[in-house]
């Protein structure tokens, strides 16, 4: 899915060369080299930048990782499955 960049600052291409500068152009959790295949998957790596605590406005470099499609997933998945989760509960009554 393509980055919708109208919800990042308009310095986000300099933040993001920085980290991937930081990174070595590698991902920063598996190593796996930007632009070669991945060395699990074979898949061309990548390199996308995460936000850990999900805030777009966060743009702290101790809250940037420059990762490889692979590892972002796994990151973004607790979010993903708790953000799931709320939508399908909105408007629902429990009764306890």
């Amino acid at each position: 899915m393509p980055c919708d960049y109208s919800k990042y600052p308009a310095n986000w291409e300099w933040i993001r060369s920085c980290i991937l500068a930081r990174a070595d152009n590698k991902c920063e959790l598996c190593g796996a080299e930007n632009g070669k295949p991945h060395w699990k998957t074979g898949s061309k790596v990548v390199l996308t930048i995460a936000h850990i605590d999900q805030n777009r406005e966060n743009n702290k470099k101790w809250n940037l990782l420059a990762l490889c499609q692979r590892c972002h997933l796994k990151i973004d998945l607790p979010y993903k499955i708790k953000k799931r989760r709320i939508k399908r509960n909105v408007g629902k009554v429990f009764i306890y």
